[in-house]
């Protein structure tokens, strides 16, 4: 079954973000308190969506908010999509796809992106053939830390 997540899918969900990451080579340091913050502090900054069989959850997609100001146009990133390994090939991601599909249309967003790491040939396949069309990066894009900045 998939629906919202709630603050009490917090631990499993954290422990699958930390998941998410080792498998790209990255080391998580999202906790609870940050993902309590982001989801359901005083400014949501995420929306996610979890999978749920039994009292286990199978797989989460995190969505955040985009514009096209120039355009008057709404989008979503779908900014992680996950499916614990015992899982994958029950078609989860196709469904945690489709109801983040469905909550980008709820919130009037007229466009979804994703982003992949070059290497990543099976999620490549798998946004393509869920219709999702190459749409590269153009230009530079650069990062200001304001966490290192007073």
């Amino acid at each position: 079954m998939i629906r919202p997540a709630t603050p009490s899918d917090l631990p499993q969900l954290c422990k699958m973000v930390h998941a998410l990451a080792e498998y790209h080579g990255d080391t998580a340091t999202a906790t609870v308190a940050h993902l309590q913050r982001d989801l359901f502090g005083a400014a949501p900054w995420l929306h996610a969506l979890v999978f749920q069989a039994g009292r286990r959850l199978l797989g989460y997609a995190a969505l955040t908010q985009l514009a096209r100001v120039q355009y008057g146009q709404r989008g979503m990133d779908l900014h992680h999509l996950y499916v614990c390994t015992d899982a994958r090939g029950d078609g989860i991601g196709k469904a945690l796809l489709a109801a983040s599909l469905d909550y980008a249309r709820s919130k009037t967003a007229s466009y979804v992106t994703v982003s992949t790491l070059p290497g990543n040939d099976i999620a490549k396949a798998f946004y393509l053939a869920q219709g999702f069309e190459p749409a590269p990066v153009s230009g530079l894009r650069y990062a200001f830390d304001l966490a290192g900045t007073s």
